[in-house]
């Protein structure tokens, strides 16, 4: 069989969707199934609508036995506010019936993807189409029409961000009217847990083509850190706290260094470590940082695998109090090590994370609820270690990669079926 998976951020990109399909792809190649990857040239997110970000030069390559073909985007000349404009604008639009089509053509303005077609015709035919990102739809209505010409099954994996409950700020990008309409006429659509099934479902989305499949780890891959080389490396002595994700405002990584500063006034000498490609607004919010409260931080934006690892070996508390998670591959990795984790009540962290249970739950936003948190979880060691221990339990039962690979691929073979 003939796959073609598109994802709009790949290898080497570390991003959840990046490693989903990484998982799923080399398992198939594994099969002995063909599977080719279409993507952007994007290294960072904000490449896509903001110049000056990093780009992956090489547009071929293989890598583990998977096929990636990588065609750059093109924007419209203009400021780099003007995409984040056009998307707040279909918003709004998306409120108005009739307005599908048009919503349609409007994704399509800017960026564009100058080459699909050709792409197709270098490297098709294929027999199963699967798509992700619901919110980069640029890169999917293409493809999507494609498969509608040639009868080519297609799978969706939206990765809706649900943001905070009663909440549509963070969610309204991920379900106007055109973006919904597609899903409705995938073959299959896969999500991360029963919320964001449940929503979509309530959107329209027929019951009966929604498959919940999750993400997860490899145990055997994520071990081996070395917590005293971290420490050592790092100089660090104490407590740690440990963030690795998007350092972006909607991933709470702003409101993780606010926390932290009210423990620091209250005489916690906790440090904070920071992994993970930031964004410009997070640039600007760090450069305003008092001097003694930067030399409590680790900031290691582009960390290897390695690194990580030995953080989340040295860590005491993780924590990823974002509202745009659909489910979060990073509190799974410190359960492997035994480290609680603290998410916020927003997005699918809810199926996640049961409170109380293996992990604490806040409120996003709520910077004195966050720094109550890690207060508990760094004096209350015992309460530390039921909690990482249960999230322990938890993966190595039900979220590891072969499980979340075995659910994928039966929605493969029932789409391909009809």
């Amino acid at each position: 069989m003939r796959i073609l998976h598109v994802v709009q951020l790949y290898h080497p990109v570390a991003s959840g969707a990046a490693r989903y399909f990484r998982e799923i792809g080399e398992r198939l190649v594994a099969e002995g199934q063909r599977v080719t990857v279409l993507a952007t040239d994007a290294c960072d997110l904000e490449h896509i609508w903001m110049p000056g970000r990093r780009r992956i030069e090489t547009p071929l390559e293989t890598f583990n036995g998977v096929q990636i073909v990588r065609l750059p985007i093109r924007r419209r000349p203009g400021p780099p506010i003007l995409y984040p404009a056009l998307r707040r604008l279909m918003t709004e639009m998306s409120r108005l019936p009739g307005t599908t089509s048009l919503l349609r053509r409007l994704a399509l303005w800017t960026p564009q993807w100058p080459g699909v077609e050709a792409f197709f015709t270098q490297y098709g035919p294929f027999d199963l189409v699967h798509a992700t990102n619901i919110t980069l739809d640029f890169a999917i209505l293409p493809v999507f029409a494609y498969a509608q010409r040639h009868g080519v099954p297609f799978i969706c994996t939206p990765f809706v961000h649900l943001g905070e409950p009663g909440s549509r700020t963070i969610v309204r990008y991920y379900s106007m009217r055109h973006q919904i309409d597609l899903l409705r006429r995938s073959d299959r659509v896969i999500v991360m847990t029963g919320l964001e099934r449940d929503f979509l479902a309530s959107h329209g989305v027929p019951h009966e083509r929604l498959r919940v499949v999750g993400v997860g780890v490899s145990p055997e891959e994520i071990g081996g850190g070395d917590g005293e080389r971290f420490r050592s490396d790092q100089r660090i002595d104490g407590p740690l706290v440990l963030f690795i994700g998007a350092l972006a405002y909607d991933k709470g990584a702003i409101h993780l260094i606010q926390a932290l500063q009210r423990l620091w006034r209250d005489g916690h000498t906790a440090t904070l470590a920071l992994i993970g490609a930031p964004l410009a607004h997070f640039d600007a919010f760090y450069a305003r940082l008092s001097a003694a409260d930067r030399a409590r931080i680790r900031l290691l934006p582009y960390a290897p695998d390695a690194i990580k690892r030995d953080a989340l070996a040295a860590a005491d508390v993780f924590a990823l109090p974002s509202r745009t998670d659909s489910f979060g591959i990073v509190f799974l990795e410190a359960w492997c090590y035994g480290v609680p984790v603290i998410g916020a009540r927003a997005g699918g962290i809810p199926d996640v994370i049961t409170d109380g249970q293996d992990g604490l739950l806040v409120r996003f936003g709520d910077v004195a609820g966050l720094a109550q948190a890690i207060r508990r979880l760094i004096d209350d060691r015992a309460l530390a270690q039921r909690l990482g221990a249960a999230g322990c339990a938890k993966t190595l039962r039900d979220l590891t990669w072969d499980r979340v690979y075995a659910r994928a691929r039966a929605v493969y073979a029932e789409a391909g079926a009809e």
